[in-house]
């Protein structure tokens, strides 16, 4: 992977810190700060996935009453979130692509290649 040159200003503090954490764990500094970013990036994408579902379970009983009690029972028996798209059963699978798409089977209602 190509790199790229980022010239940060702190103060001395944050700077020994770093050197003494990036000492710690006998990486180089440069390694330390590369590290602290992708941790903070997993953390948002946690805390994104988190609320999705804080949301998910908030709202469930609109989501039941606005697509039915049948597809939230296949979910809870089936909780894989990635659900085989030969199974047609499978929420999202080919049976309820072709449901929600219309008889032509696209989304735009025209013909498949």
């Amino acid at each position: 992977m190509a790199k790229t040159q980022l010239n940060v200003r702190v103060d001395e503090t944050t700077a020994q810190a770093a050197r003494a954490r990036a000492g710690e764990r006998g990486i180089s500094v440069n390694r330390y700060i590369e590290e602290l970013v992708r941790e903070d990036q997993a953390e948002s994408g946690r805390t994104f996935v988190e609320a999705a579902a804080d949301f998910m379970k908030q709202y469930e009983s609109v989501f039941a009453e606005e697509f039915g009690t049948e597809r939230t029972e296949r979910a809870e028996r089936r909780p894989n979130a990635f659900p085989d798209a030969a199974d047609p059963d499978a929420p999202g699978g080919q049976d309820g692509a072709k449901r929600s798409r219309g008889a032509g089977g696209t989304a735009s209602g025209g013909t498949s290649a």
